[in-house]
């Protein structure tokens, strides 16, 4: 992957620096301009960990100027996270509360918009965005494996060998994305998109990439999983109902169908055996588990909003 262009000045600073390798000046009074630099930064420094980018050395990876930046952006990001989780008095006793969490949730749905009333230009910039995410789906969760009890992490695998296609590459679902963003004429190349993905969209894969990357931290993605898994079914049935009102091509219809089945049966996985068997070895992570529910509810609903406003106010 290319590095993307930069979005203010702690940006433009690291795109000079990674290709270089030279991370001697990034010191403590290099803070970003804004929620757009400050995400695409905090993205970029956590793809070191995923793909990486083209002519940046992999050991930068660990480099400790990068990291030292990256622990700055991301208690930033932590301390936000946490103040709307605080603001939204969730409470609850039990990992079963995430359905309760999820159901009386309130906030607009861009799946209702697809189905009945978006544009197939808004369709496809939907699609390029969601890209960020789908072409690397799953893999936050993926660093928890080592970090889970038993009965958590035999649940959690057995969840992620059907998100990894079973074995199979071509069933991947990150795969399955890649083939319908090409049939639809996109680019199915991983990060390609990321220049024009806003804010809102960092925001919320970073939310992911910090909670998988920090041991301390696995109750919240554990319940950001049950989160996503419990309010996946439904929405992308509509999905592929408006792209084919929209007669997207069928490749991508397939895509968005293939989750409404393994997601009405991983919401069961994710909370009632996973989520509940964390919390049988760690009780004291339950409100952990809640963040995490209502972080990835409230990062969706800041996503359909920047959309839905635009779109509306176009």
């Amino acid at each position: 992957m290319l590095l993307p262009p930069p979005r203010g000045s702690l940006t433009e600073r690291l795109v000079t620096v990674l290709p270089t390798g030279d991370t001697s000046d990034l010191g403590d009074l290099l803070v970003p301009d804004d929620a757009d630099d400050a995400q695409l930064a905090l993205w970029m420094l956590y793809e070191l960990h995923y793909r990486g980018f083209q002519g940046v050395d992999e050991r930068l990876e660990w480099d400790p100027a990068l990291l030292g930046l990256r622990r700055r952006l991301e208690d930033d990001l932590e301390q936000e996270l946490r103040t709307r989780y605080a603001k939204a008095g969730i409470t609850g006793d039990s990992a079963e509360d995430i359905f309760r969490i999820t159901d009386e949730h309130e906030g607009r749905s861009l799946a209702a918009h697809v189905q009945r009333h978006a544009t197939r230009e808004q369709v496809l910039e939907l699609l390029r965005s969601r890209s960020i995410y789908h072409l690397k789906e799953s893999e936050p969760q993926a660093w928890l494996v080592p970090r889970l009890g038993h009965v958590a992490k035999a649940a959690l695998v057995e969840l992620q060998y059907d998100e990894f296609g079973g074995g199979d590459p071509n069933k991947l679902h990150s795969h399955l994305y890649a083939v319908g963003l090409e049939a639809c004429g996109l680019d199915p190349s991983y990060g390609a998109y990321v220049a024009e993905t806003p804010a809102e969209v960092l925001e919320q894969n970073n939310a992911m990439s910090l909670f998988g990357l920090h041991r301390r931290l696995r109750g919240a993605s554990l319940g950001h999983l049950a989160a996503f898994e419990a309010t996946s079914s439904l929405p992308c049935r509509k999905i592929a109902q408006g792209m084919e009102r929209l007669e997207l091509p069928v490749q991508m219809q397939h895509y968005y169908r293939e989750h409404v089945e393994a997601d009405a049966v991983h919401e069961q996985l994710a909370v009632r055996v996973i989520c509940a068997a964390l919390l049988r070895e760690s009780p004291e992570l339950l409100d952990d588990v809640l963040f995490g529910a209502y972080t990835c509810l409230d990062t969706e609903d800041r996503v359909t909003e920047h959309y839905l406003a635009r779109w509306e106010a176009a």
